[in-house]
């Protein structure tokens, strides 16, 4: 949510901005907790939420759930990013960093959707345009995710190798099928370069992050 959503904290009381609370928040309230892992290490911020006051006329506050704010720190640049949260019951904190760590997914999958399929290349003016123009891409994005799933199911990747990816899907897709260039096997071959780097890559960044980590 924004920065300057506002809050309230007891009932009755004045409203507050969001990032005016984070003054508020003992130096030993902050813990860091990785929200997922990423191609470069885990995701790792430094967290904390405040309780919050919500007016529920049905119940009674201690069994009417509890609403919070989870605020997200980066451990370098310092920059904030505020989750307003409701849970059921009482939470720990990794619980809802980790629900909030699943965005990263969303956002992701729109970010391959655009690269790969074509998602916001449209040129229409009209809905009908749009409906069949994103219905295709979210089909083709579609089969590029069950195809990548499948195969590693199918056939587990071995040390040394990242999994097929919905970006190597699209890469022989192309190339083998759609429009089939070169020797297949030269094609594939250059697959099995691209996911060794990918995974020697990936694990330096995540031995390179343990290093560094206190």
């Amino acid at each position: 949510m924004a920065c300057d959503h506002r809050v309230h904290l007891d009932a009755g009381g004045p409203s507050h901005r969001a990032d005016a609370l984070v003054g508020q928040v003992p130096a030993r309230a902050w813990q860091q907790v990785s929200c997922g892992k990423g191609a470069k290490g885990h995701r790792l911020y430094d967290w904390a939420f405040i309780r919050l006051h919500h007016d529920d006329h049905d119940h009674d506050r201690d069994q009417a759930g509890r609403h919070w704010l989870l605020i997200r720190r980066h451990q370098r640049t310092r920059e904030l990013a505020f989750y307003r949260c409701y849970t059921p019951q009482p939470t720990p904190l990794s619980t809802l960093v980790r629900v909030a760590g699943t965005r990263w997914t969303i956002e992701e999958r729109f970010q391959t959707g655009k690269e790969l399929v074509g998602l916001d290349q449209h040129q229409v003016r009209r809905w009908r345009s749009w409906y069949r123009w994103v219905t295709l891409a979210m089909v083709a994005h579609a089969f590029l995710v069950v195809a990548a799933v499948t195969q590693r199911r199918g056939h587990p990747p071995p040390a040394g190798l990242v999994g097929v990816t919905c970006n190597e899907i699209q890469h022989l897709f192309a190339a083998v099928v759609a429009i089939p260039t070169g020797d297949i096997g030269n094609r594939l071959r250059w697959s099995g370069w691209r996911r060794r780097h990918q995974s020697r890559a990936r694990t330096c960044h995540y031995r390179r992050q343990a290093t560094q980590q206190p």
